[in-house]
């Protein structure tokens, strides 16, 4: 049989056939990674965020974490990332400005220190490179201790300092004017 159809219906059925335009690809993948926060309950705010990961994988192929690191991650115990993980972990890796709010035990120890040391690259004897301060001596000794796990067999030094006089016998009277 014969199909009729006018000029306008005819232009719409061509555009059917074409393949997807990069706009509508990349409006796709924007759904795609809006649902997936949605199902972890990730709520963001800012403009150029980057994708969540999915995958402690992931971060050594995109963002080619040190090798021993991702080792201790596993070692630890650390299988698929939280939801704060999961978002954060990326965010700072691009050198971004993050403030981030979650439950205790929600894993926002272990997302900050992943791209603190993977910014450090490797150690350097140039004294402290990084600090870490923390309101409670608990959460001190939390964080030293799974800033311990993270780096053991990397070469970086972690050090707690809780008194001004220890710190002084431990790095020398001059430590003050030094650091």
């Amino acid at each position: 049989g014969i199909k009729w159809m006018s000029s306008l219906e005819a232009k719409f059925e061509d555009t059917k056939d074409k393949k997807p335009t990069a706009e509508k690809l990349e409006r796709l993948r924007r759904e795609k990674i809006n649902r997936f926060r949605n199902q972890h309950k990730i709520n963001v705010q800012g403009t150029d965020l980057p994708d969540p990961i999915a995958t402690f994988d992931q971060l050594q192929k995109e963002y080619k974490i040190h090798p021993k690191i991702m080792e201790n991650i596993q070692a630890a115990g650390f299988r698929v990332p939280t939801p704060i993980q999961m978002q954060a972990i990326p965010v700072m890796l691009h050198g971004r400005e993050l403030l981030a709010s979650a439950p205790t035990g929600s894993g926002k120890t272990l997302a900050f220190c992943i791209p603190l040391l993977t910014h450090l690259k490797q150690p350097r004897n140039k004294g402290f490179r990084a600090l870490i301060i923390s309101p409670t001596r608990e959460l001190a000794s939390q964080t030293h201790r799974e800033l311990v796990k993270l780096a053991e067999g990397t070469g970086f030094r972690i050090h707690m300092i809780h008194k001004a006089a220890e710190a002084a016998k431990k790095f020398g009277p001059q430590s003050s004017k030094k650091f």
